[in-house]
């Protein structure tokens, strides 16, 4: 069974989607761009602005669910410009003190509107 997992503490979805999904004790989180979960809006700011947006949006979901960042086992992060890398990893790092999850990063060429990141999370409950 699957079930659907919405907080207000994030952005709503922009499309056919969920924030998260919830299968059995797997909970496949959505990519989450730096969007302020009040507005709708891309916060201002460096790459470093929008991953402490974005890791908070994660977190969001996390506690929505009844879990947090020590239970996630898997990260991918996107971002437009691999020279962020350094200043992405060092805020994404501090959210996991105890024991990093396996994670890609990819490059692309673009993210939902002109966002320099995009982070999606498997958890286990």
């Amino acid at each position: 069974m699957l079930e659907k997992i919405l907080t207000a503490d994030a952005p709503a979805p922009i499309g056919p989607y969920n924030q998260a999904i919830l299968s059995g004790d797997l909970l496949f989180c959505s990519g989450q761009i730096p969007l302020d979960p009040a507005t709708g809006e891309l916060v201002p700011g460096d790459v470093g602005a929008q991953t402490r947006r974005v890791m908070k949006n994660i977190e969001a979901i996390l506690d929505a669910a009844g879990a947090t960042f020590e239970n996630v086992v898997k990260t991918t992060i996107f971002l437009i410009d691999m020279n962020d890398f350094a200043a992405v990893n060092a805020i994404y790092g501090a959210s996991f003190a105890t024991l990093a999850p396996a994670r890609s990063t990819v490059a692309v060429a673009g993210l939902p509107k002109g966002s320099r990141i995009e982070i999606e999370v498997v958890a286990r409950l």
